[in-house]
């Protein structure tokens, strides 16, 4: 699999994740704030590749609206700059500090499975609160992406 159509997938369940935040008639406690960092989160990564400064906070107060709105624009940038790296350009390393103000360096390829995984990882947070309000979390299955075509 191409890291592009991972990266296809994670901006078509990250949009869909939050869509069904738009729809619930009860939004839980902090799932919008969750939403909003796995925006930040992309968009920190995306700097850190790009070694630019940080575009918003790691726990943002964003609009769904807004978040949608990044989304896109970050999932776009990350696909188009993945598609034209070749094996020595995902091999990259960046060197970045954390949050915790610790150095490290790490592979571009091993970032972008990275935003996806953290991506997931709340996404399925998003999800089981959703469900345990009553609401219909969005279906993110990457076979079901798949099967329907959503994802090419």
């Amino acid at each position: 699999m191409s890291l592009t159509r991972l990266l296809d997938y994670d901006l078509w369940a990250n949009r869909a994740t939050i869509a069904s935040v738009a729809a619930a008639s009860q939004v839980p406690p902090r799932t919008s704030a969750v939403v909003a960092h796995i925006v930040a989160a992309e968009w920190l990564w995306w700097a850190r590749v790009q070694d630019e400064p940080a575009r918003l906070s790691v726990w943002p107060t964003l609009s769904v609206e807004r978040c949608d709105a990044e989304m896109i624009e970050v999932g776009e940038r990350w696909r188009s700059y993945v598609a034209g790296l070749d094996v020595r350009g995902l091999a990259r390393a960046i060197s970045y500090t954390n949050s915790k103000g610790e150095m490290f360096t790490s592979a571009v390829e091993d970032v972008v499975l990275h935003i996806v995984f953290h991506s997931t990882h709340h996404r399925g947070q998003i999800a089981a609160a959703l469900r345990a309000s009553g609401s219909e979390p969005a279906y993110t299955d990457y076979i079901h992406a798949r099967r329907q075509g959503l994802v090419k």
